[in-house]
């Protein structure tokens, strides 16, 4: 039987949030931008409007051909008086395949973008590794915000040869909730640089849009807040009284998060599970498909996804209220980085969604109750490894 509560899973998550000290804006508007195309575009198009100023925090801008028209922009703006930060994760930027390199770097500043790395990596190295800026947020003039999951490359757009299409979540932000990103940007911005932004000009003060959202904004600092984005995901879940929905790359997650799916289903919750068939990392695809038929088992709807890779990471709860973000659910995103969660009360926004999941499932397959029996038994040991790197707490 179905989780029974007097009041609805958005009410007590909302409650939840205010007593974990997450301020929840009211009067903002939320556009999903579900494709790399629809990003881009969007966000391009916000960056040459720009007055005043362009705040940009990523793990890493590859270097391409969406990146190269970003800061070419980007120094057109620089050129006009508009004050440009832009500040990526140095491990995040050595980790990419095609980095920008240290006279790129020097070449981007001298255009009077102020380019800056997040934690340079520096001898011995692996005190370097842990934690790393894993957020992607933009602020324009303090009144449009972007987040999601997308960093800057072509293969938002493009795709990956041998896996197909890229898929990823962002959104386009206006409202209060602004402030709440950009104050997260100035923070890192000031930890690396130790320049201070504030004041009206940055920070100004908004009209209610006529959407009318309430939203929250769910920050992982590792000193500040280490459990933030880890007790969203399990109060989410240890709330939902009928539906869950979830898309999540590297989906291996920690004992809190495990322990919260395992009670959704056992008490009734339709938890629906989509994961990729492929992905950009090896071990990675068979240690969460290992998680996904165990949970398969237990009575949740597991879905492998077979139209290229899916680097989305939503959830959404009784068709109420939904979260985009940053964050995977893993360990690396759970502990240790910087991550960034949107939490938005709409049944509209949640809704479509949804209908974007339901509609992934047409280029989906379930995941039988054998399906891991079929797996070679090299696949198994993969699944089996991968998990036993996954902190026990």
């Amino acid at each position: 039987m179905a989780f029974v509560c007097a009041q609805t899973s958005d009410s007590i998550m909302a409650a939840h949030l205010r007593t974990k000290g997450v301020k929840i804006c009211d009067g903002n508007s939320v556009q999903l931008l579900k494709t790399g195309h629809d990003k881009f575009e969007d966000m391009l198009e916000a960056v040459r409007n720009a007055k005043s100023f362009i705040h940009l925090e990523y793990f890493n801008f590859r270097n391409d051909s969406i990146a190269g028209l970003l800061f070419h922009l980007l120094a057109q703006k620089a050129a006009e008086g508009v004050e440009v930060r832009a500040l990526y994760d140095a491990f995040g930027n050595a980790s990419n395949n095609q980095p920008i390199k240290s006279h790129m770097h020097d070449s981007i500043n001298a255009l009077g973008i102020k380019l800056v790395k997040f934690d340079p990596l520096r001898f011995p190295w692996v005190n370097h590794i842990i934690p790393r800026d894993h957020r992607k947020i933009v602020v324009i003039d303090g009144k449009i915000a972007y987040t999601g999951g997308m960093n800057v490359a072509d293969y938002y757009i493009t795709g990956i040869p041998g896996i197909g299409d890229w898929h990823d979540m962002h959104m386009h932000i206006e409202g209060p909730v602004v402030n709440e990103l950009h104050e997260i940007f100035c923070r890192m911005w000031y930890k690396a640089t130790k320049e201070y932004i504030a004041g009206e000009k940055y920070f100004p003060t908004k009209n209610p849009s006529q959407d009318n959202l309430r939203v929250a904004i769910v920050d992982r600092h590792p000193l500040r807040s280490a459990d933030a984005i880890r007790d969203l995901f399990a109060e989410m879940l240890n709330t939902a009284q009928h539906k869950v929905l979830l898309i999540n790359p590297y989906f291996v997650p920690t004992h809190k998060v495990r322990k919260a799916l395992k009670r959704a289903i056992d008490r009734g919750v339709d938890v629906q599970i989509l994961l990729s068939a492929k992905s950009d990392i090896p071990l990675t695809p068979e240690a969460s498909h290992y998680v996904g038929n165990n949970l398969a088992k237990r009575g949740a709807k597991v879905y492998l996804f077979h139209g290229g890779f899916h680097h989305t990471k939503i959830m959404m709860v009784d068709d109420l209220y939904c979260t985009v973000g940053s964050s995977n659910m893993d360990a690396r995103s759970l502990r240790c980085d910087y991550e960034v969660n949107t939490v938005i009360f709409s049944r509209k926004v949640t809704k479509e969604l949804t209908d974007l999941f339901n509609e992934q499932l047409k280029s989906s397959t379930p995941m039988e109750k054998g399906y891991w029996g079929t797996r070679s038994a090299g696949k198994k040991f993969q699944g089996w490894f991968g998990n036993l790197l996954t902190p026990w707490l």
